[in-house]
This record gives structure tokens, C-alpha cells and sequence, in this order.
């Protein structure tokens, strides 16, 4: 399936911090997906997120397919270890996007979050049978 946004003109930038949970559990998903893109659904805010290895997105989704918030270049290597958080740039395309995003960022972790319990766990296993002489 292929889905396309559009990008209007920026309206605004500022540099933010993603918190360590929500960056680590963000690419744990990413990499789990087959087709390098995970979308994920934030129905409490009507929003559509949309993840690559570059950039997320978050579009309206009760809209047209219009890009109102992006987050790039997260800074990683910068990051002393795993809990510590994640820096990236905020671009704002939506004219209320300040206000959005106040509200994004956590409703976008339990979205997150809910989205991994329903993931099967899967993985490699094998029985090896105990000698029991």
C-alpha cells in the first residue's frame, strides 16, 4: 500500500526532546516492520503517524492528506546511553501546530505502547529434551 503527504510550507521549527521510553519503544516497532514504514494510528487525537528511519509525521486524520507536524534529525549519537533522551527538530506546518503538539507527544506513546502488546510475540525456539540418567 502506498499512501502520500503532502508538505506545505513551514511555519515554524524548534528543537525538542523525546523522552528515552518513547524513542526506544518508536524503533523497536520501526524495526519490527516488514516494509521499513509503520504507521500508527492516534484515534484519541484522530491523527495518523507515519515512521521511517528518517522522519516522523502526524497527519489529521479526519483531513486531507496534508503533513501538519514533522520530527527529524534526532540527535542519538548525542545521547550518553539508552534512558538518556533523544533531542530532534519540531516542524510545524499546521498553523495550530504549537498547540497540537502539547498533546501529541504523550497520546502518541500510549498509542505506541498499545500498538506493541498487540503484536505477537514471536521468535526462534527450540526444545532441547533433558537427559535425566
Amino acid at each position: 500500500m502506498e499512501l502520500k503527504f503532502n508538505r506545505g510550507q513551514e511555519l515554524g521549527r524548534e528543537h525538542r526532546s523525546l523522552p528515552a521510553g518513547l524513542y526506544n519503544r518508536l524503533h523497536l516497532l520501526l524495526a519490527r516492520s516488514d516494509s521499513g514504514t509503520l504507521f500508527v494510528p492516534i484515534r484519541s487525537m484522530q491523527y495518523l503517524a507515519a515512521v521511517d528511519q528518517e522522519e516522523v509525521i502526524f497527519v489529521d486524520g479526519l483531513g486531507p492528506r496534508d503533513i501538519g507536524i514533522s520530527w527529524r534529525n534526532f540527535e542519538v549519537a548525542e545521547r550518553q546511553d539508552l534512558s538518556a533522551p533523544v533531542g530532534f527538530v519540531c516542524i510545524y506546518y499546521d498553523p495550530n501546530g504549537h498547540e497540537i503538539m502539547n498533546q501529541l507527544q504523550g497520546e502518541f506513546l500510549k498509542a505506541l505502547e498499545q500498538m506493541q502488546k498487540r503484536q505477537p510475540k514471536s521468535g526462534d525456539a527450540s526444545i532441547i529434551p533433558i537427559d535425566r540418567h
